[in-house]
């Protein structure tokens, strides 16, 4: 079966995570993918296979005989998705042949345009898998799975020689909690791979060290016709915190290893407010630097409006797993030459944010980021190709041979 036979079969099963749940995993449809995808491992003659209570799926591949001394190395994904656009039936469309133009989506009135996106010219021919404008595709990360499975059932068939191999498909990865229950004795590898990128050939081991900082604002509210000199308005000190960092270092403003200060949310009146931010930045100093700049601004603001009206709390997300993966840079020159083998164009890239690698690393499994072929993931407009995940599918093949 083609990778993207795969796909098509696993994006019609919504997994969309949820944010506001205590449960692991975060939403019970998550089963719904893990148990077809259990029932898939096992026919593909993958051994160990493992469906646990949270929803973690494990399996492995015995080494060919001779090869059980070579170095393991194992392959994840994840199997939720966003929880926007994924309120209804995923009705994925084919266009075969693409012809790099403006793509018109279904009845949604959404157009995939050249213009937002000019990677699509650099699409022209091939065979492009989109929804109809009214969901996620899901490919983020189903193209992964796919490709992972697709890979199992060319080494069956082949009986290309390689050493152990290691399966896990996760839930909740969207909502940040993919690796938290991760069990790393279970997936039995050494190190591993998260197929979770984008465009085939990308090769990830440098993200955000990231944290959220909110802040919590206690006005003085009084009558207004009588609050001179009295009247602290917490909306008004909410904008003054905004003001005070850096403008450009936002989302919109930076790019590549620079970091930024990203309000994701306000509320409030005069009497109370809040603001919450994601704080992000590949370097270490830098990132200490704007939590220094966020425990200054809540200082200041207190000595000018009196103690407790800023309360500040951060709170530590994730870091950066360059740090680890410094200490095994075979991963990323591996990476790199089975590209090369595959025909494929290696793109070493930070990642503007986290993965399930990052914290996995962080737990003793080495674990790197590779592309899967897709594009504007998050949204109606996620597109991905069938030969892109093709090109995704040999450069593990390549990788495979090369720790073989």
């Amino acid at each position: 079966m083609k990778a993207y036979e795969r796909l098509l079969k696993y994006v019609v099963v919504r997994t969309p995570s949820d944010e506001n749940s205590e449960t692991v995993p975060s939403s019970q449809c998550q089963f719904d993918l893990a148990k077809i995808l259990k029932e898939e491992m096992e026919e593909l003659g993958l051994r160990d296979v493992v469906l646990d209570d949270q929803c973690y799926l494990y399996g492995k591949l015995p080494a060919t005989p001779g090869y059980e001394d070579k170095t393991s190395i194992g392959f994840i994904a994840h199997m939720d998705t966003v929880s926007d656009f994924c309120d209804q039936d995923i009705h994925p469309v084919i266009t075969e042949n693409y012809n790099g133009e403006d793509l018109p989506l279904g009845d949604s009135g959404l157009v995939l345009s050249t213009e937002t996106f000019p990677h699509l010219k650099d699409l022209k021919g091939r065979t492009l898998i989109t929804t109809d404008g009214h969901t996620v595709l899901g490919a983020d990360d189903k193209a992964g799975i796919a490709e992972i499975l697709t890979l199992i059932e060319y080494l069956n068939e082949t009986g290309m020689p390689h050493g152990p191999i290691s399966v896990a498909f996760t839930p909740d990865e969207e909502i940040g909690t993919g690796a938290s229950h991760f069990n790393v004795e279970q997936f039995g590898a050494k190190y591993g791979y998260t197929l979770d990128g984008d465009t085939e050939g990308e090769i990830q081991y440098e993200n955000f060290n990231a944290c959220k900082a909110d802040f919590e604002i206690t006005g003085f509210s009084v009558h207004p016709g009588s609050s001179k000199d009295t009247m602290i308005n917490a909306c008004l000190v909410a904008m003054e915190i905004n003001q005070m960092l850096p403008g450009c270092e936002t989302p919109r403003g930076t790019e590549g290893y620079e970091g930024f200060f990203h309000l994701t949310s306000m509320s409030g009146d005069c009497g109370h407010a809040e603001l919450h931010y994601f704080v992000r930045d590949h370097d270490g100093h830098m990132f200490e630097s704007r939590k220094k700049t966020l425990q200054l601004i809540e200082k200041d603001l207190n000595e000018k409006w009196g103690e407790g009206t800023v309360k500040l709390t951060i709170t530590e997300q994730y870091q950066n797993m360059a740090v680890i993966i410094k200490d095994c840079m075979h991963l990323i020159e591996n990476a790199k030459t089975a590209c090369e083998n595959a025909d494929v164009t290696p793109l070493i890239l930070p990642i503007r944010g986290g993965t399930d690698g990052c914290q996995l690393s962080f737990k003793g499994l080495p674990c790197p980021n590779l592309g899967t072929g897709g594009h504007a993931y998050h949204g109606p407009y996620e597109h991905i190709t069938v030969e892109g995940m093709d090109k995704a599918v040999d450069v593990l093949i390549e990788l495979v041979k090369l720790y073989a």
